[in-house]
């Protein structure tokens, strides 16, 4: 049982004012005092170790005279924890990019329906057309635009890009190309309709029965096999213009035409939609006329793949997106067309212009009327030379 010690009395001469010994506490077994257990409640000694500095004490390992501290932080861990977020994000963010984009392309051609196709060479053939279509304009667009209102669509410009080991090659063929209407299968009626020899401007052939009869036709006439569709209206072509910010352009010369609403200075400059279509349509303020303008399209469209592809509106969504959804809206392509084939195309296009890019009219041969005669020699060569991938040595008009 515990006892309670008392220590001596003061000494003498301290009276009653005199400090008493504090008690000390003793166990049953006597242990206290000098020799025995001690609590430390006397000495303070609380925390398990002399002056009260034991572990988890203040002063103690660890402690700071509250409690524990906290870790360091794990900056390693951290930053592993953000780049692996970041590159959650932009995986999911390109993923989702990607189906946004693919869901917004207008897969409306069907080559299947194309009949006694040549044989594929190498590369890859584009068949890039500019239709007149007004569809989706309301009458202010068309009023603005100077596009008219013609009913239906026929073709404005046709061109033929190959992409492949030698660098691209973009081929204008004028709209006034003398053709031979081949035999077809319709794109709707799915009815046959033989071949009678009708000699007839190209772009007769798209207004007769659209896409599919104008690749029949641009195949049986030049024997390349096209692989890919791609077909943008006057509506779409002004509206990527804008939505890329404008594309910079050298104008060869002071350009007034009231058909196409073109009203242009002669130097470089910065064309919006309405004044980029206005340029690419000028036909009969130009000296060549459709030859000449032919050329003005290849210009202009190797300018825009140029603005287009660049890291100011490929790196900045607030032009990308916008660009993208202007764009895709506006196509129209074949069914097999995927967005890394049309990716490949305005690459092709980028490069026309520089490097090892080649720009041309198909090679003529004189007239018959107003209808252009082909230089068929050359054509053939040309041909050919395509369709081996070979470089293109072959000079057009």
């Amino acid at each position: 049982m515990r006892q309670i010690r008392r220590g001596p009395a003061a000494p003498a001469g301290q009276g009653g004012y005199g400090v008493p010994q504090q008690p000390s506490y003793v166990d049953g077994r006597g242990h206290g005092g000098a020799d025995g257990y001690d609590s430390g409640y006397n000495t303070g000694q609380v925390y398990g170790t002399p002056g009260g500095r034991g572990p988890g004490g203040p002063g103690g390992p660890g402690g700071d005279g509250y409690g524990p501290q906290r870790p360091a932080p794990d900056w390693r861990r951290r930053i592993k924890l953000t780049a692996i977020t970041v590159a959650t994000v932009l995986v999911v963010t390109t993923v989702g990019t990607y189906f946004w984009a693919d869901s917004k392309l207008n897969r409306e051609v069907d080559l299947s329906q194309v009949i006694e196709r040549p044989e594929k060479g190498e590369g890859t053939n584009y068949l890039i057309v500019g239709s007149d279509s007004r569809a989706g304009m309301s009458d202010e667009d068309r009023k603005r635009l100077r596009t008219g209102s013609a009913e239906g669509k026929r073709t404005d410009s046709v061109m033929i890009l190959h992409t492949g080991d030698n660098g691209p090659t973009l081929i204008s063929l004028p709209r006034d190309s003398n053709v031979e209407i081949p035999s077809f299968k319709g794109s709707e009626s799915g009815k046959t309709y033989p071949g009678t020899g009708r000699q007839v401007k190209l772009n007769a052939a798209y207004a007769e029965d659209g896409p599919e009869l104008l690749v029949r036709t641009v195949e049986f006439n030049t024997g390349l096999r096209i692989d890919h569709y791609v077909e943008i209206g006057f509506a779409g072509f002004a509206n990527i213009v804008d939505a890329v910010g404008g594309v910079e352009m050298d104008i060869p010369q002071d350009i007034k035409d009231t058909k196409s609403g073109a009203d242009l200075k002669k130097g470089r400059q910065t064309l919006n939609g309405e004044e980029a279509l206005a340029f690419v349509r000028t036909r009969y303020a130009l000296k060549g006329s459709d030859l000449d303008r032919t050329k003005n399209q290849q210009k202009f469209l190797s300018a825009l793949a140029n603005q287009v592809a660049t890291p100011g509106t490929v790196l900045n969504p607030f032009k990308l997106y916008p660009t993208m959804g202007a764009g895709l809206d506006s196509l129209i392509v074949d069914e097999e067309m995927g967005l890394f084939d049309l990716a490949g195309m305005f690459w092709a296009m980028k490069g026309v212009s520089g490097g090892d890019g080649t720009s041309m009219n198909m090679p003529l041969a004189g007239s018959s009327g107003s209808n252009l005669l082909w230089d068929k020699a050359k054509v053939k060569q040309l041909v050919n030379q395509l369709n081996n991938d070979e470089k293109v040595t072959v000079k057009g008009d």
